[in-house]
């Protein structure tokens, strides 16, 4: 088979493309500029490095290499949004038809331009069924029953949350919402609870419940989760089951089981109903 993809930041587009080539599956790249890291321009048959203003030089190419299905891997900062960068016209012409700028609009949008074009937007984890987390305690340490009842309440905070275009993480502790995921990621997110709670511990839930697809912004967990939830004394990680990536994953239960961390997958709440 032959694919566009379109990356992002982060390990997700490497580990899809070295599966891609595993598999025997052509890919042509699209790295997004000043987010998907310089390794992936030799991952595919052929890179081309664009913009996120750039909708219509995208449609060109992929019709040049005459390809009919992409996916989306790694993340595109939200604060892109804001960026300095000009839309080309075929943007411009999409952005003025929504009527918000959220990330379900903004890439719903593209998803249906492509879809004028013969193009379609296929499930971002295609090429990484195996790296998606199994439902269970993951980690050496199973959860406190502390623990599970704050990891239960994140997870009805995030439910409650599903129909807004906020980020996917919510930071708990003692019961309490301390911080929701916005657009600054679940990193930043984890360090300004931290600052919050006074040196109590936090729980960290990762949640894919506001959209039924798999199609973007697919929730992603790796050694560098770890190493945040380590800096912020946060003590607990919760995972959707059969939604998350787990990236690096020997890394990631090396580092947790060294600092007593532990991590489960859970039930996603669209299954709990």
């Amino acid at each position: 088979m032959r694919y566009g993809l379109i990356a992002g930041s982060g390990r997700f587009p490497i580990l899809a493309l070295e599966s891609a080539r595993s598999l025997g599956h052509e890919a042509v790249v699209f790295a997004i500029r000043d987010n998907a890291p310089p390794e992936v321009e030799h991952l595919g048959v052929s890179c081309h490095w664009i913009t996120i203003a750039e909708l219509g030089k995208l449609i060109d190419i992929l019709h040049k290499e005459q390809i009919t299905e992409v996916l989306m891997a790694g993340q595109v900062k939200h604060t892109s949004i804001f960026s300095t960068l000009k839309p080309d016209w075929r943007l411009f012409k999409l952005l003025m038809s929504l009527p918000s700028r959220n990330t379900d609009a903004l890439i719903g949008g593209v998803q249906a331009e492509l879809a004028k074009e013969g193009i379609r937007l296929v499930d971002s984890t295609m090429l990484l069924k195996p790296l998606l987390a199994e439902e269970g305690v993951l980690s050496r340490r199973k959860p406190t029953d502390d623990e599970m009842k704050d990891i239960a309440y994140g997870q009805g905070v995030a439910a409650a949350l599903s129909g807004f275009d906020l980020g996917q993480s919510v930071a708990v502790s003692e019961r309490a919402c301390v911080a929701l995921e916005a657009m600054e990621g679940t990193d930043d997110m984890l360090r300004r609870a931290a600052s919050l709670v006074n040196g109590k511990p936090l729980r960290l839930v990762k949640a894919s419940g506001r959209r039924a697809h798999l199609l973007f912004d697919v929730p992603v967990a790796g050694p560098a989760t770890i190493r945040t939830m380590i800096e912020t004394g946060t003590t607990a990680l919760a995972v959707d089951a059969g939604r998350t990536l787990l990236l690096d994953r020997d890394e990631m239960l090396s580092l947790a089981s060294g600092s007593s961390i532990a991590i489960v997958g859970v039930k996603p709440a669209e299954d709990r109903q």
